[in-house]
């Protein structure tokens, strides 16, 4: 049994499942799966997270933080570009973790990544919410009170939930419903819609850039630049460098960079569409690099507009870049980053849900979840329609009830808990498998794994505490499931037990 744990799938085995017959289709191009990654990067990161982390983290040192966050991502992007082109199917970490590290490891990684997405993708879908009814409230249009918030308001200092008095957020559970319909029904259509809502957002954050530069002070910058310090880090609750609030949450430059990490989330879905790829061993690294390194660019272009613009301690945290332009009189500004807001927002969610489902399905092929829910493909569409159906409606109730503050960290967390899997990998698979074919293969190896392990682990020991133990009790959960429903019915469990039974 125990042998289960830690037997891995052959690369020959992962290449022999791309010849089957319930694939999904190839249709993107290297330009379409830029997109896709730059649709998921930029977002809910300059239209709801920056605005906070200035004001209340890093400062103007954020432009830093972002930098630092972007480091952490292109070490991961690296070794995820090499295994995509390596093993072109769906699962991304999942899959990488699968060849290397064994079944639990797999599952672990798989079901963190199903967090990552379905969380993420909830909170999303609340700040979708918020700029959706500023642009509804220029146009004189507002929700009922009991139908505009999540039932549920979070107070990060005590941990406690308490009761808003609305019954549910119904702007948000509208577009997840209608993002989950566009979904099912295929990846190109899906992928047409995203295209033209990058467009769209691009076109606003240049705007953002080009037309804020002429209002920037820069003794916004110079008078008080790392107002927090420039560390921020802390071990399970216990500082270790830097200043924390009055409730243990670390602050400064990397402690901004650990909160904003939110804004990079997204460019590993692209390897999760490996299997859609025309030419993944080409398109996929593309990609991947090509969109980490334009949102890299755009994010610290748009900090430093914004901390030259407005003193860091008078940033709006809601809504800090359209409130930042209105401040300096440019009221048409505001409505216009709001409405691009809403179609930026729009994106990240729709590649978000996107890619849950595809893990699901990695999973379900290997028989960790039930096969036929979860690896079904439509006939038609050649969608994962049932498990895009069932994360749609997890999406909704997550959206629906809870915060955003509630949701924000969490993805965090999980999403450098996978980098650091994917890192690892490579080096595995490097001494495992020195001779498979590699048609791109990440620099500098062991160097750029190691430094993204240390990278992606010191900006998770810069989170609150209370994210490490929802991870722990996240993957207590998954372990559950995996020993009660998972091993018992794992296509590699079945064949190790039956060539035991027959020595």
């Amino acid at each position: 049994m125990t042998k289960q744990y830690f037997a891995t799938k052959s690369l020959a085995h992962l290449l022999e499942e791309m010849r089957g017959d319930n694939r999904l289709r190839r249709v993107l191009g290297p330009v379409t799966l830029t997109s896709l990654g730059v649709g998921a990067v930029i977002g809910a990161g300059i239209f709801v997270a920056t605005g906070e982390a200035a004001a209340h983290t890093a400062g103007p040192a954020l432009m830093l933080s972002y930098v630092v966050a972007g480091l952490a991502c292109i070490f991961a992007a690296l070794c995820y570009a090499e295994f995509a082109s390596m093993a072109p199917v769906a699962g991304s970490a999942y899959t990488y973790a699968y060849t290397t590290m064994g079944e639990l490891f797999a599952w672990i990684i798989g079901w963190d990544l199903v967090l990552e997405y379905v969380v993420g993708s909830a909170a999303v879908a609340n700040g979708w919410s918020g700029y959706f009814q500023v642009v509804l409230d220029g146009i004189g249009l507002h929700f009922p009170k009991a139908l505009s918030s999540a039932a549920l308001s979070y107070d990060a200092g005590t941990g406690v939930f308490t009761a808003t008095g609305a019954l549910f957020n119904l702007p948000a559970v509208l577009i997840v419903l209608a993002v989950t319909l566009v979904l099912v029904k295929g990846i190109q259509e899906s992928a047409g819609i995203n295209t033209i809502m990058v467009g769209v957002k691009v076109a606003a954050v240049l705007f953002v850039i080009l037309v804020g530069a002429f209002y920037v002070n820069t003794a916004n910058w110079t008078d008080n630049f790392a107002p927090f310090g420039w560390t921020g880090l802390s071990f399970f609750g216990h500082p270790v460098a830097g200043q924390t609030t009055a409730s243990g949450e670390p602050l400064g430059m990397i402690a901004g960079a650990a909160i904003i990490f939110f804004a990079y989330i997204g460019f590993d879905s692209v390897s999760t569409h490996a299997e859609e790829a025309k030419n993944p061993q080409r398109d996929v690294p593309i990609g991947i690099i090509a969109s980490l390194l334009i949102c890299t660019v755009l994010y610290v272009a748009v900090v430093a507009v914004l901390t030259g613009m407005v003193p860091y301690n008078q940033i709006d945290p809601n809504a800090g870049v359209a409130k930042a332009f209105e401040a300096r009189g440019l009221h048409a500004a505001k409505f216009i980053i709001s409405a691009a807001g809403v179609a930026g927002i729009t994106s990240v969610l729709l590649v978000m849900m996107l890619s849950a489902p595809r893990v699901l399905l990695a999973m379900a092929r290997d028989g960790l979840v039930p096969r036929g829910f979860f690896g079904d493909v439509h006939p038609r569409f050649r969608t994962p329609w049932k498990s895009t159906l069932a994360v749609g409606a997890f999406v909704i109730l997550l959206a629906g009830f809870l915060p955003i503050n509630a949701l924000l960290h969490l993805t965090n967390i999980g999403t450098l808990f996978a980098f650091v899997i994917v890192c690892a990998a490579v080096l595995i698979m490097r001494r495992t498998n020195p001779q498979a074919a590699r048609p791109f293969r990440c620099p500098w190896v062991p160097l750029v794994p190691t430094l993204g392990i240390l990278t992606c682990l010191m900006l998770m020991f810069s989170l609150p505490v209370a994210n490490w133990w929802r991870l722990i009790v996240w993957l207590l959960l998954g372990l559950v499931i995996y020993f009660l429903y998972g091993q018992r019915h794992s296509l590699l469990g079945c064949e190790l037990r039956k060539q035991s039974i027959t020595r």
